[in-house]
């Protein structure tokens, strides 16, 4: 790991004083707003508690019923309420990072620091590739959801391009204060969706058989590991949105809303479905629903489906924008030619996740490469790396490491866990992807 001297990094840690703020915000990405166009710092603890369950809970928490009928019913609630808890955690770490280094404005940024150079890049690279990723995701979301709506009357490539206009809107605001408000109607959705679908199973299927546990093999039993990972993997976008806080040392706040919402929201849901729709429940979940109930979970969920492909997208291009003009007039300014880029970059990066999500017959399962090779670092391993840094350069080095050894070796644990998830997740995914080429799942390119 790269070092660096103590001496420069403001942190907000429970400060409030006038020259601690001014300190802090000399380094910050956006600097000092006030005489700014355009200004990016304004978003409160709460509304940035929005955009995180906005982007996170969402189509993910779909596939997590299923994962329960691999792994039985407790296995299947210890590995979401584990992975929520970690979560926090390790949501924390990034938090004081981001704190201590007013600099880091996304996980590229924060490479840089760790790794030099190459870090940045890899990073920046990981990022923009999982953003757009999901961004196809949440198309294919709303693709299934349209076909739904309408008996599939038309080719579902059609449905994608149809849906991929509104997230494509929807991305282009230049802030992610506009986009909080929109996930407001986003959340209250992907609730409202949820306590339908639970409300059409209990209704519709009585009391399932059950399993409290179940003995499988490795790559199945993992994949009730993989999907949950993929439902909680939203942490490579605190930093972006932290930057963009009036008060980022309120961050933790929204964090804990977050995870505590997320956390007793996907048990409850995953549980419901799974003890009345058995077995059998699939993935995405709403499909296993009657028509009737089918068609309402699904139209209901449409708003958050669009909302968290937009914040996804906008992610991707925000992050390419701010390495293109940072400490420019055009970051902050009305001018014809960052409007001109900024319009480019949310244009390519929907175009991409949209040629993804209709071209690549197994997108399903590079998504969840994805989620493997990069949302296992940035969600979970990457902030044992942060806190193993700052603690060495900043706190007296090794001496520093061993006084505080419960600390360094829930660091250590986390880089392994993280390690463990992508090697495993990767291993899990590409035999699914050998399976269903050698069963005959996979379907042409670019076909209904």
């Amino acid at each position: 790991m790269s070092e660096k001297k103590s001496s420069s990094s403001p942190s907000l840690e429970g400060a409030e004083t006038l020259n601690e703020r001014q300190g802090y915000d000399d380094q910050d990405v956006f600097g000092h707003e006030e005489e700014h166009d355009i200004r990016y710092k304004t978003l409160s603890w709460e509304l940035v508690a929005v955009l995180m369950i906005a982007e996170i809970v969402s189509n993910g928490m779909l596939s997590l019923p299923s994962s329960l009928a691999v792994v039985g019913l407790v296995p299947g609630i210890v590995i979401i309420v584990f992975l929520g808890v970690f979560g926090l955690f390790t949501a924390w770490i990034l938090i004081q990072f981001k704190l201590k280094h007013p600099e880091v404005h996304n996980m590229g940024d924060a490479g840089l620091i760790l790794f030099g150079p190459i870090g940045r890049e890899v990073l920046s690279f990981g990022t923009i590739v999982f953003a757009v990723f999901a961004t196809g995701g949440q198309l294919l979301a709303g693709q299934i959801a349209l076909g739904s709506l309408s008996d599939d009357k038309l080719c579902l490539m059609l449905y994608t391009g149809i849906f991929a206009i509104p997230t494509l809107i929807c991305s282009l605001p230049r802030t992610l204060d506009r986009l909080s408000w929109l996930s407001v109607p986003s959340v209250i959705s992907i609730i409202v969706a949820g306590i339908v679908g639970m409300v059409g199973a209990g209704i519709n299927f009585p009391v399932a058989d059950f399993s409290i546990a179940m003995k499988t093999d490795f790559v199945t039993a993992f994949i009730s590991v993989t999907n949950p990972v993929f439902a909680y993997a939203g942490h490579f976008m605190f930093f972006i949105l932290i930057s963009e806080m009036k008060h980022p040392e309120h961050a933790m706040r929204a964090a804990y809303v977050l995870q505590i919402f997320a956390t007793v929201f996907y048990v409850v849901f995953a549980v419901v479905l799974y003890l009345y729709v058995g077995p059998t429940v699939a993935s995405p979940a709403f499909t296993s629903l009657p028509d009737q109930w089918q068609k309402a979970a699904y139209g209901i969920a449409i708003p958050n489906f669009l909302i968290a492909g937009s914040l996804y997208s906008h992610t991707a291009a925000k992050l390419l924008f701010v390495r293109f003009f940072r400490k420019s007039r055009h970051l902050y300014s009305n001018t014809k030619w960052g409007w001109t880029v900024w319009i480019f970059l949310v244009f390519m990066m929907n175009a991409a996740a949209f040629v993804l999500a209709v071209g690549v017959p197994i997108f399903n399962y590079l998504i969840g490469i994805a989620a493997s090779l990069f949302a296992s670092w940035y969600t979970y391993g990457l902030a044992g790396a942060f806190w193993l840094y700052d603690t060495w350069v900043y706190k007296g080095g090794m001496q520093a490491l061993k006084t505080r050894w419960p600390m360094t070796g829930l660091s250590v644990a986390t880089l392994a866990a993280g390690a463990f998830i992508c090697v495993a997740g990767m291993y899990v995914t590409i035999k699914q992807i050998v399976d269903a080429y050698a069963s005959g799942q996979v379907t042409a390119p670019f076909s209904c």
